[in-house]
């Protein structure tokens, strides 16, 4: 596994030397001097905290230092990612669409069924057209790029970056619609500093792909939901 200097993104064999359970001494890098990577000694709590701050050091922590491409269960967490993905999509286009008129026993089976038909194509085309566009802005803007990229590890950088979406599950109890497009925001962001973590690249770039992915996914549920039976 290559890891990943936190302050300057110099490469590193290894992050700490541990002589006992519990005692351990973090490395130093030898391009910037600094300590590789505090966010050893941190507790998840702190970690959270500064991803949710969008500082860079967190987010090259948890996608280099953290997750490793070469583990056999990278696979099965992309899986993951992509399931939790979806499924809080989903949730958010049925509760907007519940935000929009209101759902009872008194609805006839055709009428529930159709309207989720239109969440199902919300979630499958919005997504489809949002990876798709996202994938050819980074073949457009990251075509000179030096280093290699996987696909897998951009579309797992976007995935877990996009954990803002959780809070989606706190409208459960607190109905307030206008809270998701704020949410949006924060995950359109988010993404954007992954890009940068993942890529190196300028934040002019990553802005962009981002932004346009974002934007064509929008436009396209709209469309979805427009649709009337």
């Amino acid at each position: 596994m290559e890891y990943r200097c936190v302050e300057c993104g110099g490469r590193m064999t290894t992050l700490f030397v541990q002589y006992s359970p519990g005692n351990i001494r973090l490395m130093k890098c030898g391009n910037c001097k600094a300590v590789a990577d505090e966010y050893i000694e941190c507790e998840p709590i702190i970690i959270l905290i500064d991803l949710i701050l969008h500082k860079t050091k967190a987010y090259t922590h948890l996608l280099y230092n953290v997750i490793d491409p070469q583990a056999p269960s990278f696979q099965g967490l992309l899986w993951k990612s992509t399931f939790g993905f979806l499924l809080l999509d989903a949730y958010r286009s049925l509760f907007l669409e519940r935000s929009k008129e209101e759902w009872g026993l008194s609805m006839s089976f055709a009428s529930l069924l159709w309207r989720f038909q239109k969440m199902l194509m919300d979630v499958v085309f919005g997504n489809i057209m949002f990876l798709s566009t996202f994938l050819l802005c980074m073949r457009v803007l990251f075509s000179t790029f030096p280093r290699p990229l996987r696909y897998k590890d951009l579309l797992l950088a976007i995935f877990i970056s996009s954990y803002f979406k959780m809070f989606l599950i706190a409208m459960m109890v607190w109905e307030c619609p206008s809270v998701i497009f704020i949410i949006d925001l924060f995950v359109l962001s988010s993404n954007t500093v992954a890009l940068k973590v993942i890529t190196q690249a300028a934040m002019s770039r990553c802005i962009a792909a981002c932004f346009s992915a974002h934007v064509v996914k929008f436009l396209v549920t709209q469309r979805c939901w427009s649709w009337e039976l």
